[in-house]
């Protein structure tokens, strides 16, 4: 198998169009005080779905929070979205250019219901094009146990039900790309495989998946185009024919046992 593809450095080769990527990242750094988290990754997404795959304390929340305008991390660089940057901006109208975000670890409020969750995150949704709008009753259609659980708390549902409710709670701002920070965590492989076809129907019907993985079988079966983030920066790009066959790749740059097939 030969290696992957070296890391895209942010520079679009001669004649290459810039004009069609959603997301833009280029020589993002990101500092907590004065150490360094991220260090200059470079990357480009068009209307398509791509996985970051990496160890624990690679970066790959950091880069998340970066993307949200989340503190704590100082980011230098750029990131644009549509053409737009936001480094320097505020969260929530990051949100509203169109960016859902679905956390590591959900962050769901224990006491509000599932259907309060839903309410507060549609208000002043913004980025939808409108071929698409996402309304609390369409997430209900597509995870019809939340609409059986839709007056329960937050801290009543199972961890597959709030894995569901934080995706439901993205999909309500009508979003253009969905990020995905490590949302197979936790999670049993039955409620995992749903959650896999989840996925693979919300690209099918033209939503852009930015996912964060450590779960090579959930980011393969997910995303084609993977990118590999070590120690703060894109490594190497690869696919996901690529990675899951090449087992020595898994070992070297993830630090895990090669899939089974």
């Amino acid at each position: 198998m030969s290696e992957p593809a070296a890391a895209p450095s942010g520079s679009s080769p001669p004649g290459e169009a810039r004009a069609g990527a959603l997301l833009e990242v280029e020589g993002l750094s990101a500092f907590y005080g004065k150490a360094r988290a991220l260090d200059d990754v470079s990357f480009r997404m068009e209307h398509e779905s791509i996985a970051i795959v990496g160890r624990n304390g690679m970066g790959k929340t950091t880069l998340c929070n970066a993307i949200m305008g989340i503190s704590p991390p100082t980011a230098t660089g750029s990131i644009r979205f549509a053409g737009d940057e936001l480094v320097g901006g505020n969260s929530y109208r990051i949100a509203r250019r169109g960016i859902g975000y679905v956390p590591q670890g959900r962050r769901l409020f224990p006491s509000l219901t599932v259907d309060e969750h839903l309410r507060i995150a549609s208000r002043g949704a913004g980025g939808g094009d409108g071929g698409h709008e996402w309304s609390r009753d369409r997430v209900y259609e597509l995870f019809p146990r939340l609409a059986e659980r839709k007056r329960n708390g937050g801290a009543q549902l199972s961890g597959g039900e709030q894995q569901m409710l934080a995706i439901g709670r993205a999909l309500v701002t009508n979003p253009r790309l969905l990020v995905m920070d490590e949302p197979s965590e936790g999670l049993a492989p039955a409620i995992i495989e749903n959650m896999i076809e989840t996925f693979q129907q919300l690209e099918r019907e033209g939503l852009a998946i930015l996912l964060i993985e450590q779960n090579l079988g959930v980011a393969t079966a997910l995303a084609e185009r993977q990118l590999i983030m070590v120690a703060g920066n894109i490594a190497a790009e690869t696919t996901a024919t690529a990675l899951s066959a090449d087992s020595e790749l898994q070992r070297r740059y993830l630090g895990v046992e090669p899939l089974a097939h």
